[in-house]
């Protein structure tokens, strides 16, 4: 007997509201970004002054995006605090100073989705907010300027076979389309997507997922945001 098909449909997720959390020690900057979430239509599960605040408000509840300023007097780490917020099972938005490239630079290191400053535009955090929680890459200039100040960040050193492997996959091929366009056996393929991996943990930006690779890829411009391969 077939069991009933129980999975959201398409629709249902559709509807389903933005879950955000939100962590800010300017108690200003925490009501007026909750009250934009909320007239954007997305659910504000939980807000914290630091991120064990939020832990502790969130409880069990789900959340899609941890929405997570960089400067917070708590005397914990930023690396610390992205990863701690990225355990609750959420992505993570830093919404932060944007000159401050040297803390942007480590909270995307250790996991951040993207950066979004808190110059911007009401709207343009909104849209940055759905970006992520749908499991998109924010690449924006604020992303780009923090990458650039540091050179070693973005320099994985990846041979030209490994590149190219990763271009396709990140790309959306499945491995054993990106062997057969570059000639290659799958488990070839999938050799050099290892080394790839390999090769971003020895610089202190593990990769260990599809999702990442993507972000890497974009990273370090060996992929356009939103390119298509192979008519995908």
């Amino acid at each position: 007997m077939i069991p009933p098909d129980t999975s959201a449909s398409a629709d249902d997720l559709a509807d389903t509201p933005v879950r955000v959390a939100i962590v800010d020690d300017h108690e200003s900057v925490l009501l007026g970004l909750k009250a934009a979430c909320l007239e954007a239509g997305y659910e504000v599960v939980a807000v914290g002054l630091t991120v064990p605040d939020l832990i502790r408000a969130l409880g069990t509840r789900p959340s899609d995006v941890v929405v997570l300023d960089l400067s917070i007097g708590d005397g914990l780490s930023i690396t610390h605090n992205v990863e701690a917020a990225l355990k609750t099972g959420a992505s993570v938005l830093v919404h932060s100073i944007a000159d401050r490239t040297a803390s942007v630079r480590e909270a995307l290191a250790a996991g951040a989705a993207g950066v979004i400053p808190k110059s911007a535009a009401t709207s343009t955090v909104i849209a940055a907010i759905a970006t992520v929680a749908g499991g998109g890459v924010l690449n924006n200039v604020e992303w780009a300027s923090a990458i650039d100040a540091d050179a070693e960040f973005s320099r994985a050193r990846l041979t030209a076979r490994e590149r190219d492997v990763l271009h396709l996959y990140a790309a959306g091929l499945p491995l054993k389309l990106v062997a057969s366009q570059l000639g290659i056996a799958t488990p070839t393929a999938r050799e050099y997507l290892d080394r790839v991996r390999a090769k971003y943990v020895q610089v202190g930006r593990p990769a260990p997922t599809k999702v990442d690779l993507l972000k890497r890829a974009v990273e370090d411009g060996i992929l356009a945001l939103g390119e298509n391969v192979g008519g995908r």
